[in-house]
C-alpha cells in the first residue's frame, strides 16, 4: 500500500469518528429541547405561589445555554470534519486528533449560538409562551 491509500484509510475513520461525534451531539440537543418542554410545563402546572411560575424560566436559561453549548460543539466538530477533508490526503499532521477546539475562533460564540435561528425560534417561543401564562395567571389572581 502506499501513502495515499493508507492516508485514505485513515481519513475514512477520521470522518467515521467525526460524523459519529456530531450525531451524539445532535442527540443531545434534541434529548435537550424534549426535556426543557417536560420542566417548564411541570413547573407551571404546580400550583402554588404566583411568583412559582416564575420559576419555570430556571429550566428554560439552563437548558437553552446547554442547547446552545452542544450546537456550538456540534459546529466545531463540522469544521474538524472539514479540516479532515480538505487536508487528510495531503498531510497525516494531527492524525486522529479529535481535539476539535482548535477550529472555535472560527464558529460564533455560545451566546451569539444561544440567539441564532434555530435555537431562538424555539426557546424564545416557550419564553413567550411562558410570559402570556404568566400574565394571564396574575391577571385571573387579582
Amino acid at each position: 500500500m502506499d501513502d495515499k491509500a493508507i492516508l485514505k484509510e485513515y481519513m475514512l475513520k477520521e470522518i467515521d469518528i467525526v460524523q459519529d461525534i456530531i450525531k451524539r451531539m445532535a442527540h443531545n440537543s434534541f434529548m435537550i429541547k424534549g426535556w426543557t418542554i417536560i420542566l417548564v410545563v411541570a413547573t407551571l402546572l404546580l400550583k402554588g405561589a404566583k411568583i412559582q411560575v416564575l420559576i419555570a424560566f430556571i429550566p428554560l436559561l439552563v437548558f437553552w445555554f446547554l442547547d446552545a453549548y452542544f450546537l456550538w460543539q456540534e459546529r466545531i466538530y463540522r469544521k474538524l470534519y472539514d479540516w479532515i477533508i480538505n487536508n487528510r490526503l495531503k498531510t497525516d499532521k494531527d492524525l486522529f486528533n479529535m481535539n476539535a477546539y482548535r477550529f472555535k475562533d472560527e464558529v460564533q460564540p455560545i451566546l451569539k449560538t444561544m440567539f441564532s435561528i434555530t435555537l431562538g425560534l424555539f426557546y424564545g417561543s416557550i419564553a413567550i409562551l411562558t410570559i402570556a401564562y404568566a400574565a394571564i395567571l396574575f391577571l385571573i389572581n387579582q
